[in-house]
Order: C-alpha cells, then sequence, then structure tokens
C-alpha cells in the first residue's frame, strides 16, 4: 500500500479522542499504599533501585511516589519492551527524562535470550553505587537492589535474563524469604556472581492519581491494567486511533482492509470475518424467532490488541 495514498484518506481522521464522561478511579486497585511501606521499611537493605517501565510509554504512568519516596538511593531506569518501541525518538525521550531529573536509562528487550544491554545494567549499577556513599552497608560486600515498577512491564523477565545472562541460569529460583513479611517485598534472588549482587523482586504499584483519561488508556493499551476493568472495546478504539495518528498502517494489510478506516466497528467487522470470529444469536422477527450469525466484536477489539501487543502492528512510541 503506497503510503501517500494511506495518507490521502487519513486526512480526515479523528485529532482528538473522545473518551466521553469516563472516570479511571475504578481502574486501579487501592492496595499501593501498603506496598509502598514494606519497601520503604527495606531500603536500608538497598543499594540502588532500579525501576523498570514500558518504552512505549516512557513518561505515562511512572508513579511519582516512587520518586519522592525511595529518591535517596542511586536509581536507574530501565525502559523495557524496546523492540515494540519506536525508537526513532530516542534522542529526545532521553532528553525529557534528563530534564525529569532521570539521567540513568537502559533500553531493554528483556525477552530476548541474549540482550547486549542488558549486559550492561551490572557494570552501570556497579557504577552508580560505587559513587555513592554506602554509610551502614559499608562492610557488605554484597549488593542489594531494589526493582520497582507498574504491572506487567517486564520485572520477572529483567530478572529472568539478568540470570541467564549473568549467572548462565534459568528463570528465578527463590533464595529467601523472612516469616511475618509479605514474600512478594521481601524474596531475594541472587543476578550476579562478580560482584554478588540480589535483587528484592517487589510487586508492581500503580499511582492512585492517574493524570488523566489519556495516560489511563496508554497503561491499559500496553496491558498494565487489566483489559475488563476499561473494556476491549474503548481499548481497541483508542488503539485505532493512535495507529492512525501516529501514520502505522500495518493493520490494514494484517487484516486485508484495503484503506486505513477511522471507524471501530468496520475494522473489527473485517477483522471479524477474516479470521471467523462470528456468535450465533436469536432475533425476534414478525414471524418468530430466527437465529443468525452475527460478527463477534469483543473476539476481534481481542484479537486487535492483542497483535499490537505482540508488535505485530509496527513499533510504536505513544508518549
Amino acid at each position: 500500500m503506497k503510503l501517500y495514498h494511506a495518507l490521502r484518506n487519513a486526512g480526515t481522521f479523528r485529532t482528538v479522542f473522545d473518551f466521553g464522561e469516563r472516570e479511571v478511579a475504578h481502574w486501579f486497585p487501592g492496595h499501593m499504599a501498603k506496598g509502598l511501606r514494606q519497601m520503604k521499611a527495606n531500603l536500608k537493605n538497598v543499594d540502588c533501585i532500579i525501576e523498570i517501565h514500558d518504552a512505549r510509554i516512557p513518561f505515562s504512568g511512572r508513579n511519582p511516589l516512587f520518586q519522592e519516596s525511595l529518591d535517596v538511593k542511586p536509581h536507574l531506569l530501565v525502559l523495557n519492551k524496546m523492540d515494540l518501541a519506536d525508537l526513532s525518538s530516542k534522542q529526545r525521550v532521553l532528553k525529557q527524562l534528563e530534564r525529569n531529573g532521570v539521567g540513568n536509562v537502559l533500553f531493554t528487550d528483556c525477552l530476548k535470550q541474549t540482550d547486549d544491554n542488558v549486559k550492561k545494567l551490572v557494570p552501570m549499577v556497579t557504577k552508580l553505587i560505587e559513587s555513592k556513599p554506602r554509610f551502614n552497608r559499608d562492610e557488605d560486600i554484597n549488593y542489594c537492589l531494589m526493582v520497582i515498577g507498574v504491572p506487567n512491564v517486564g520485572k520477572s523477565s529483567l530478572i529472568n535474563s539478568l540470570r541467564r545472562t549473568n549467572l548462565k541460569k534459568g528463570r528465578a529460583s527463590r533464595v529467601g524469604g523472612e516469616p511475618g513479611i509479605t514474600k512478594a517485598v521481601l524474596t531475594r534472588i541472587q543476578v550476579c556472581e562478580r560482584p554478588i549482587m540480589h535483587l528484592l523482586d517487589t510487586p508492581g504499584v500503580l499511582p492512585p492519581k492517574i493524570e488523566s483519561v489519556e495516560t489511563g488508556m496508554k497503561l491499559a493499551l500496553c496491558g498494565t491494567i487489566l483489559d475488563h476493568l476499561v473494556g476491549e472495546d474503548i481499548i481497541a478504539d483508542y488503539l485505532l486511533y493512535s495507529l492512525n495518528r501516529l501514520e502505522k498502517f500495518n493493520y490494514v494489510e494484517k487484516y486485508d482492509l484495503g484503506e486505513p478506516c477511522d471507524d471501530i466497528q468496520h475494522v473489527l467487522k473485517r477483522i471479524a470475518v477474516k479470521l471467523g470470529k462470528t456468535q450465533r444469536v436469536k432475533a425476534i422477527t414478525g414471524v418468530g424467532n430466527i437465529t443468525i450469525t452475527i460478527p463477534n466484536y469483543t473476539a476481534a477489539a481481542y484479537d486487535f490488541i492483542r497483535a499490537f501487543r505482540k508488535g505485530e502492528l509496527g513499533r510504536v512510541l505513544l508518549d
């Protein structure tokens, strides 16, 4: 499909997404404060904080409480899933993060069997730790790191990737846990031998207040919020709007649409027909009840969203 043809059609597409009267309050669980308290209580044993986030949304949804509460330690921001992100604006992202006070940034693809960027993490962290006084941990030659981040950005993948890279071992085996305290926060996992380095695995912490519905929608699109809390239909529509806005028209070819489209119902209908996603429903007519076959829009929306999350619709930067 020629780009100029696609752009010609896209000229009449939406330039603003209508969120209606949607509220984001019910999208987020309310157990965040407890997890943050536990993390703060454990800070005295931590030498460096590794914050992991989705490279497709480098600014949206990063929890401000992380910075406020845990800023006393050296901090490394890992932007994971770089294989799904459009990195043509990487320098702009790094400059903006630096303006926001985040100078140590590493892009990774933790699902890759060997990621050269993951190999850089231990030397970066070692340099950060050694550049700051460790006070009560001066005598301890073992380094302890804390991994934090919102849900589903790849914390477990990072831990497993570090073990693969530095210890030549597979998935993390739990190496400890103290009774009476939440195991999820105090589980120690070794990720390096030289120097000896452990990670404290923590639960993801979402901000209690998202700046806007659009921020919440970006988080939902990247799988940080459970789909059913937002609604697959609205996520699919926001995805279509975003792909058109970013001029990413891979979906046209994937679903045999012929040309870009701004009508989510039309797109989902075509997806359902192409994939054979239909459902039988009863219809009441003047001559009695009949069963008709209609497109399964929910199944089509699910496939559309899943294709995006797997990178099949092109690399994007939503921020």
